[in-house]
């Protein structure tokens, strides 16, 4: 019959229970540093906050009127979290977090200021989890919105 010392459990990406028994502490180490995750740090940074991405806006041209207005704009995408926040032209806007897929903010002439275009994005602020050494937050890729 096999006793151990140890045992420990981890959930690998995606939420796959992995399952050591251990019988020496050193084992214990070894397992930690060479177990499959998802990322090499994964044990420590767990609550590191994941880059978000941009897939599409609700709408891809809209007039200067309709901002003037206020225009609510829609960005979808994925990994986005309470924190997350959408940029027009790299500034942070007022931004209603809707679920893990979906953003929406609210565009007046502060934000865009006449015809052309503006760069949105997702930002992430990185969390706590840097000073273990852990990558944490971002910025997503780009989408344009062309104002008419």
């Amino acid at each position: 019959m096999f006793r151990s010392l140890f045992h420990l459990e981890v959930y690998d990406c995606p939420m796959k229970r992995i399952t050591f028994f251990l019988r020496a502490p050193s084992a214990l180490l070894l397992a930690v540093l060479f177990l499959p995750a998802c990322n090499p740090t994964q044990l420590l940074c767990g609550s590191a906050r994941p880059v978000p991405s941009i897939t599409s806006l609700s709408a891809t041209t809209v007039t200067f009127a309709q901002v003037q207005e206020g225009y609510l704009l829609t960005v979808t995408g994925s990994n986005i979290v309470a924190s997350s926040v959408i940029e027009v032209n790299g500034t942070a806007v007022t931004t209603q977090v809707i679920s893990n897929t979906e953003l929406q903010t609210t565009l007046t002439d502060t934000e865009i200021t006449g015809p052309g275009t503006a760069s949105i994005t997702i930002n992430t602020p990185s969390g706590n989890s840097g000073d273990l050494g852990c990558t944490s937050g971002g910025t997503s890729g780009t989408l344009t919105l062309t104002i008419n």
